[in-house]
């Protein structure tokens, strides 16, 4: 057994699923991201433990927007000891509300929520606390593991009940997509990788509709290249107004 060529076709066919599926939904999602910054909106992306990669995956990053804000809230990163507090933490009832309420989101901006099974109290809680106040909220999540578990929320709701967009990244049951001889259970999850894809591609197709609207985007060119801390001192002074996650807002020494 090639364990590595069937992984690489097991995401290969989730991903042509996706295409074959999501498309209308990611250019939907692109079109709203485009909107909002257009307007002059805000944008941020949540998730809970390995959920959160993704909203890692889309800000301060080369090539990306740099007006993704990452929502990080204590205990939900996997920056904890032990690990398993992070499932317990996302299980806590309100705390999704306090972690919208303490965040400068409003009207109008858009809020992109990860989540696999949707079915935590804590990720359910942020969505329906964010569309409260009048924030338009997409939501990655997997409809076959959603639909198929019962949700934690003391509402009985899951994230696609709770989500004005809902993007379905076609994995399996449990993510893990291999059978392994002699171990009794699959390993080999894919959500990770096909939802940075999804991702990414959406943000992609916003930032083509931005420049194409604008004659400019806000992207981050890579720190690694001669001139990529000038060119990002520029983004950071044109955007900075959308950037939340720059603290004490000093450019200078980036």
């Amino acid at each position: 057994m090639d364990a590595i060529k069937k992984y690489f076709s097991a995401v290969r066919d989730i991903l042509d699923r996706v295409e074959e599926t999501q498309y209308e939904k990611m250019k939907e999602a692109a079109n709203i991201i485009c909107k909002a910054s257009l307007e002059n909106k805000n944008i941020f992306a949540f998730g809970c433990s390995h959920g959160s990669l993704l909203a890692l995956e889309l800000y301060y990053r080369t090539g990306g927007m740099a007006t993704i804000n990452p929502i990080r809230a204590p205990g939900l990163n996997l920056d904890v000891d032990p690990a398993s507090l992070t499932s317990q933490i996302e299980c806590l009832p309100e705390y999704g509300r306090l972690i919208i309420d303490s965040q400068p989101v409003k009207a109008g901006d858009v809020l992109i929520v990860h989540s696999v099974s949707g079915r935590n109290t804590v990720i359910v809680d942020v969505a329906e606390r964010a569309r409260e106040i009048g924030v338009y909220v997409i939501a990655l999540t997997g409809l076959e593991a959603s639909l198929s578990l019962k949700s934690r929320h003391p509402s009985g709701k899951s994230l696609r009940d709770v989500s004005d967009l809902i993007i379905d990244n076609c994995g399996c049951l449990g993510d893990a997509v291999l059978e392994i001889p002699n171990v009794p259970t699959k390993v080999a999850p894919t959500s990770t990788a096909v939802g940075a894809a999804i991702l990414n591609a959406v943000m992609v197709q916003a930032v083509y509709q931005i420049a194409e609207a604008e004659g400019f985007a806000p992207v981050f060119v890579s720190g690694n290249l001669d001139h990529g801390t000038e060119y990002n001192k520029k983004i950071f002074a044109r955007y900075g107004d959308r950037i939340f996650y720059m603290g004490h807002k000093d450019y200078s020494n980036i």
